[in-house]
């Protein structure tokens, strides 16, 4: 039987079958370019793992990157972890303006970086379980999560009084964060243990969370990256299930993308139609395969497909983070490569 587009439609609106998907040895290469020198960081600083990339409203970059592993004093009663990321912000142009949150008490294991419809600056730091946000001015006016006081010698740091999947507003591993038109936070508390999406109101009180680890609808091997779209749908990048979820904005299971095998990292454009940009990244145990990074409408369907996996410019490696405010423009943080690229497609 032929399945015609209004049942598909059906489909898609009541929530109960994966969303149709275009059959990648079909996806259309779309050709584009890599900006030379996109970003002229300073001679004594040097990006590491670039694992979040993000743009204003007046083409302004910053970019949260891990320079270093974070270090842990000892010899007292409480040791105490410090260093290992760091927030950059650059002009459009790409010139070097200053550093954000310098010698900040939870910048340890940078996650992400976003910046919302009011240029507020926002950082997921993935070691010390926080969400931080800063005003343009590079203020600190709002703090979700909290990190150890003190860490366990030799354990890993980290939350470990929860990662139960129970509604709470501590985190153990977030990912990514991200709001709707009312300002609603959601933050993707998704490579630990918990591997849920917490939702807090526009001031920062904890509503609710949904998810736990599993397979099923509404579960997740990891929640990797966030979206939400103008309806106040929330798109979750399941890198472990290698789906892409779509939840109402209270959490409830409404469809899932099955087109990207492995949805690192992923953006969503401005405007009443906007698309979502996902990349299938590397596995860590082998950065020479996928890489590639997918165009797609919300209903799942893939309009394109561009780069590979690779050190050179135009491929990538292990791609962390992505930022589209057009659909022709596009900031890549990648980890392997240690690097931001700014791409333009045609």
């Amino acid at each position: 039987m032929t399945t015609t587009p209004k049942i598909l439609t059906a489909i898609f609106l009541t929530g109960l079958a994966v969303l149709p998907q275009t059959s990648l040895a079909q996806t259309p290469e779309i050709t584009f370019d890599s900006v030379q020198n996109p970003l002229q960081i300073p001679a004594n600083l040097l990006f590491g793992e670039v694992a979040g990339v993000a743009t204003n409203s007046k083409g302004d970059v910053f970019v949260y990157t891990r320079t270093g592993h974070p270090s842990i004093t000892i010899g007292t009663m409480r040791p105490f972890v410090h260093g290992g990321s760091r927030l950059f912000q650059f002009d459009r142009t790409g010139k070097y303006t200053r550093e954000i949150g310098k010698d900040t008490y939870s910048f340890l294991v940078a996650s992400q970086v976003r910046v919302d419809k009011d240029d507020n600056i926002w950082v997921v730091d993935e070691m010390a379980n926080t969400v931080h946000k800063f005003d343009p001015q590079g203020r600190i006016v709002m703090l979700l999560g909290r990190r150890a006081e003190a860490e366990n010698v030799p354990a890993r740091a980290g939350n470990t009084a929860d990662g139960s999947g129970q509604p709470t507003d501590l985190f153990n591993r977030p990912t990514d964060v991200a709001w709707d038109a009312a300002g609603n936070i959601f933050v993707a508390d998704g490579a630990g243990n918990n591997a849920r999406i917490a939702k807090f109101d526009k001031e920062g009180k904890f509503i609710k969370s949904w998810g736990k680890k599993g397979t099923g609808n509404g579960e997740f091997g990891s929640v990797l990256s966030l979206a939400v779209d103008p309806q106040g749908n929330v798109y979750a990048g399941d890198g472990g299930n290698k789906r892409i979820q779509i939840f109402d904005n209270n959490g409830t299971f409404k469809s899932a993308i099955t087109t990207v095998a492995n949805p690192q990292a992923m953006c969503m454009t401005k405007g009443t139609t906007p698309v979502l940009f996902v990349s299938n990244s590397n596995p860590w145990n082998d950065f020479d395969t996928a890489g590639e990074i997918y165009k797609m409408r919300l209903d799942g369907t893939v309009l394109g497909k561009f780069g590979r996996a690779g050190k050179v410019a135009k491929e990538f490696g292990t791609t962390n983070s992505l930022d589209c405010r057009t659909e022709t423009s596009l900031y890549v943080g990648e980890l392997v490569n240690l690097r931001v690229q700014k791409l333009e497609l045609h």
